[in-house]
């Protein structure tokens, strides 16, 4: 347990100790109030008795008047005294009180304004891949003792209140009382209002017509007897202009910025686990109403909130509570395309919006350093993996979103990124912005390449000439695999070999990009097992000891008469005759010059031909490919003939 939480124990601890004092006090003013009270019935006994003697001869009145005098004074002398002392039992207890509340009042910030705001901005920061956020259990638990110690405070309040209405007694309690009652119904509405939270957030990148859930959660709901009458929850979609006006306490007049389907539930308790919480299972945004747009601020820069408002009384309704909380910003899209863009305005959000802001401003440049922690997280979180982005990877990162040269990192950490920079400007020589590549290059590695970066089987982040000069000293063969500069979500392999048309010289090669496309035909790993002119990837590895356990395995035997085929892919100006086991015939295809080398997919079955599936610019044409690819598909169908196997089945 840390420091902090042992310290918030100490302090319940404390309140415990101070609440049961005072009231001990209570009911020692309480039991002296009642006897003083039965002594002011006396006096007024004795001075009606003393009333009773004009009525007796002049001789029995002389007889009694003297020691019902007497007893009179002694009575009234011990009521004075006695009305002192009660006035100051009762601004002693109100003056411990006021102790009482004031940390009470401090506790609760603690509890509320620390540990729940931190527990808020994990869930926040979780949104960008970040740890989670956590249970609540924790700060339920300290919720819940301070709802019941504010509860327990304010009836003793009530019944100090009380004990003055039946005895007034002139002096200041009367005000006293009045304010100490204002602090602790304050203090008591801060608590309820502030733990109303969202407990699973809903999507913040949110497509219309697409169901989606929540779930918000009353942290005191168990305590304060709330769920005796369960409260209605409502959700509606609000523009950033309407929460601001919300949070100004402006009249809003009930506006949405849209309709939600399945839009009520009513909280339900859990007994198990002392839980009150309202489940949004089958929401759906049915139709969304945009604002005017500002500037160069594109759909998917638009932020919203989802306000989640309920009502209900506590004590017996003693008190009313109108309770209201927003999501975390969410982008609306209406087709998958707007994805990437609406992810990057979450991402930057999430990543930047600090405490208390007004909805939902966000800076317009942050530092680089800041900027590198919020992708590595994401990055992190996509992968799955511990292995994040390195500072090489970062640097490289650097030189293009700054377009610079530079190798040193320091270089970069007192520079700022703007959000325009980030995800509205395109790179340089691009038709893409700094976002889109990198978003780029994490879905693909999430969809197909997941393994290989965990396994550290991808450098990724090198630009074509560090791989050239990287690859320059090792042998030939060698290989590495880098994330294409030129594309969205593609990565080559580049290889130091021979120029087949120049002895003695070395080139680095690099093939065409492969995308998501290529991949749903042939995996990385068959590829590369594929290519035989690679042997090692760099440094030094054998590429079987890397990729071989990825590889698919051989085709099963023919049956009934039918044998699969096997694609295969071939970089013809690198091919060598190689026997293929199911066929028994070779495969040669010509040598080519040029080092950006097209990755063609050849298919072991068939025979040499002329017929390339390079485009007139040398470029390999992947529409190509999949023809041919349907093409097996269909051969697929048919009955074995001679010309495609090199024996027959009887």
């Amino acid at each position: 347990m840390s420091q902090k939480h042992l310290q918030i124990n100490q302090s319940f601890e404390e309140l415990r100790m101070m609440t049961q004092d005072t009231e001990n006090d209570l009911r020692k003013l309480q039991h002296n109030q009642e006897y003083f009270i039965i002594q002011y019935q006396e006096s007024l006994r004795i001075q009606a008795q003393l009333s009773s003697l004009s009525t007796l001869p002049p001789a029995d009145r002389l007889l009694r008047e003297p020691a019902l005098q007497t007893k009179r004074a002694t009575v009234e002398a011990w009521l004075t005294r006695e009305a002192n002392t009660l006035q100051k039992y009762r601004l002693d207890l109100a003056e411990k009180h006021q102790k009482t509340l004031q940390l009470l009042h401090k506790q609760q910030t603690i509890i509320l304004d620390d540990e729940l705001i931190q527990w808020k901005r994990r869930q926040q920061l979780s949104g960008n891949g970040g740890p989670p956020e956590g249970g609540l259990d924790v700060v339920q638990s300290w919720c819940e003792k301070l709802a019941e110690t504010n509860w327990q405070n304010r009836q003793q309040i009530r019944r100090a209140e009380h004990l003055r209405q039946q005895l007034p007694i002139p002096g200041p309690i009367e005000e006293l009382l009045t304010d100490l009652n204002k602090q602790i119904t304050d203090i008591i509405s801060a608590l309820v209002t502030s733990t109303f939270i969202i407990e699973k957030q809903p999507p913040q990148v949110l497509k219309t017509q697409t169901k989606f859930a929540a779930t918000v959660r009353l942290l005191v709901g168990g305590k304060l007897n709330v769920h005796m009458n369960p409260p209605q929850v409502k959700a509606t979609i609000i523009s950033e202009q309407q929460a601001k006006a919300l949070l100004k306490k402006e009249n809003t007049r009930n506006d949405s910025s849209g309709e939600i389907l399945n839009n009520n539930c009513v909280m339900e308790y859990h007994q198990a686990t002392g839980t009150l919480s309202a489940h949004f299972r089958n929401m759906s945004l049915k139709r969304i109403k945009r604002s005017d747009r500002r500037g160069a601020e594109s759909v998917t820069e638009e932020k919203f909130t989802i306000l989640f408002e309920s009502q209900f009384s506590v004590g017996g309704n003693e008190l009313m509570f109108q309770v209201k909380t927003l999501s975390l910003p969410v982008v609306v899209i209406v087709h998958g395309s707007q994805d990437n863009n609406a992810t990057a305005t979450v991402l930057w959000d999430n990543a930047f919006a600090e405490p208390g802001r007004v909805p939902f401003s966000v800076p317009d440049k942050v530092l680089w350093p800041q900027l590198c922690e919020a992708l590595n997280m994401k990055f992190k979180a996509e992968m799955q993996s511990s292995r994040g982005l390195s500072e090489e990877n970062l640097v490289f990162l650097a030189q293009k979103a700054f377009s610079s040269s530079s190798i040193n990192p320091e270089e970069y950490r007192s520079m700022t990124m703007t959000w325009s920079q980030f995800n509205r400007e395109s790179l340089p020589g691009r038709n893409f912005t700094f976002w889109q590549w990198f978003d780029g290059v994490m879905e693909l590695t999430k969809k197909h390449l997941k393994p290989h970066w965990n396994d550290g089987a991808i450098l990724g982040f090198v630009n074509k000439q560090q791989a050239q000069d990287m690859l320059m000293s090792k042998p030939n063969g060698t290989f590495l695999l880098r994330f294409s500069d030129s594309e969205i979500g593609g990565i080559t392999i580049a290889w130091v070999a021979e120029n087949p048309n120049k002895a003695g010289e070395r080139l680095v090669w690099n093939l065409m990009p492969y995308t998501t496309k290529d991949f749903s035909i042939r995996s990385l790993a068959d590829r590369i097992s594929d290519l035989n002119h690679l042997l090692f990837l760099y440094p030094d590895r054998p590429k079987d000891e890397v990729f071989s356990k990825y590889y698919t395995p051989p085709l099963s035997k023919a049956v009934d008469g039918y044998v699969k085929p096997q694609i295969k892919q071939v970089v013809p100006e690198f091919a060598t005759a190689s026997s293929d086991s199911a066929s028994g015939n070779q495969t040669y295809m010509d040598h080519a010059s040029s080092p950006a080398v097209s990755h063609s997919h050849t298919y072991g079955m068939y025979p040499p031909s002329a017929d390339s599936m390079l485009d007139g610019d040398g470029d390999f044409d992947l529409d190509d490919t999949m023809d041919v690819a349907r093409h097996v598909e269909e051969l697929l169908r048919r009955p074995m003939e001679s010309q495609w196997i090199g024996h027959t089945q009887s």
